[in-house]
Formats: structure tokens, sequence, C-alpha cells
């Protein structure tokens, strides 16, 4: 008997996949929710924070100076390399991915939206001057020699589990203007840029069927596509461990790990 995730994916002839932290723990990202939806740690650092307090960005960019390395050295795993299997079968409308560690394209997706944009890239608030992430990294180092020598635990998007006195943490502004950067991801609190959301739904109302795939679902930016899609009347499953957001509009949940459940899609 062919198992439903794969009976799924072979009906659809234009499958929207929304994926989150799911698929990524594999390559080593930690996520921030459990299989109930609830936080494991502390919420990430609103936008309004970041924005308004010099003492948020100092201990942001700290904490992402030990962070970043071990982040961009993340490699893609089972998950992402089905995805761009699936893509290069011809029958993906498109893959949304609220995920910002560019593990998807790193394993040939081509057709992909970062909803929440991608860590690394910086962008300057002040000019929109964007610039990459690893060049950052050296300003960081420079502008706070003995800092990156610090221990500190990895934690979910480039950032590690370090407290200490953060005052003395200097962080570079924009060598073109002067302006206050800011990784290139929509942060808590802060919306998706309007024409992105846009995007996604043209591609969804070209959509014939949505898969979920590692995500709880429990931030609205990308749960409004499932809700739009349900209503719309688009069957939609779900490949996740634990509860998410749109249980109640599934028309199934394959709770296997995504890697294995999809590589038995492929074989």
């Amino acid at each position: 008997m062919t198992p439903p995730l794969t009976d799924f994916i072979d009906r659809a002839q234009r499958l929207f996949v929304l994926t989150g932290a799911g698929c990524s723990t594999a390559s080593g990202i930690p996520d921030y929710r459990d299989t109930d939806g609830q936080w494991k740690r502390t919420p990430p650092v609103t936008y309004q924070a970041f924005m308004g307090e010099v003492a948020t960005r100092q201990r942001y960019w700290a904490r992402s100076l030990l962070g970043w390395p071990r982040f961009g050295l993340a490699r893609p795993n089972g998950t992402h390399q089905a995805l761009a299997a699936l893509e290069a079968r011809g029958t993906l409308e498109l893959l949304l991915t609220q995920n910002v560690d560019g593990l998807h394209q790193r394993a040939g997706s081509q057709n992909v939206i970062d909803l929440h944009g991608r860590l690394d890239q910086v962008r300057c608030m002040g000019c929109e001057r964007r610039s990459e992430r690893e060049a950052f990294q050296q300003r960081l180092r420079e502008a706070n020699p003995g800092w990156d020598a610090l221990e500190a635990g990895i934690a979910p998007d480039g950032d590690a589990d370090l407290e200490t006195d953060f005052s003395a943490f200097v962080v570079p502004d924009c060598p073109q203007c002067g302006g206050l950067l800011k990784p290139d991801v929509v942060f808590f609190g802060e919306n998706v840029p309007r024409e992105r959301v846009a995007r996604v739904h043209d591609h969804l109302q070209r959509a014939d069927a949505v898969l979920v795939v590692g995500s709880s679902l429990m931030v609205y930016s990308g749960f409004r596509f499932v809700q739009a899609a349900a209503k719309a009347g688009l069957p939609v499953a779900a490949l996740n461990r634990g509860r998410t957001r749109a249980d109640d509009l599934l028309q199934f949940k394959d709770e296997r790990d995504c890697a294995d459940a999809l590589a038995g899609w492929v074989a």
C-alpha cells in the first residue's frame, strides 16, 4: 500500500511546499519550539527592541559573532535534498521557507521564496545597502578583539547562548551612510514585505495542493498561507512531529522524521 505522503506528493501537479525549522535540525541548527508548539527557550529578539535599544543590538551582535561561524558551516541534509529532487521533477509550484539559513538553495532548489529573509545578508536600515554577513563578521572581530574566543553554546538562527556584560561591545555602522545595520531577516514584531507576501499568494493561486514540512505554523506569517489554501479548497497535509496550528485544516499529518519520510518518496 502506498504511504499517504507518497500518494499526496505524486498526485500533485503544482505542489506548494512550506518549510520550517524542522527541516534544518538535522543540519545542526536548533529549533525554537517543542512538539507541542511551545517555546523551548527565550523567544528571539523583537524588531522594536533591536531598533530602539543600543544594548539590545550589542547583545544581539555579540552573540551572533560567536554563533555565525557554526551556522555558516551548516550543510543541507536529506530533507533539503529530497525537496530539491521534487523541484527537479517539475511538479513544484513553489518552495516557501520560513528558515533563514539558505540550505534549500545550497541543496539545489531554485524556485524558493525566503519568507523571513536570509541571515547571510546584512541590511542598512538607512540607505538599504545590502552586504555579505561574512564580511560583517570580520568587521565585528576587528572592532571587538578577544570576543570571538569566548565559550558559548549553539542556539537557533546563528545565535549563541552567552550571558555577560555587553556594554563594551562595539557594533559597526554602515560604511556607506553611517546607518544602523540589521540582519536582512524579518524579526518578531516586524512585517514581511508586502510585495513578498503578494508573490507568495500568486503562487498559491496556481497550486493544487499544499505540503507543510517541519513547521508547527505557530507564527502567523506562515500560517496565513495554509489558512488561505484551506479556504480555497486546496488539500493540505503536514510532515511534522507534534502539534501544528493548522491541525484542524489538514487532510492528514505524518509525524515521521522529515528526511526519513521524504527519502521514502524519493526511493
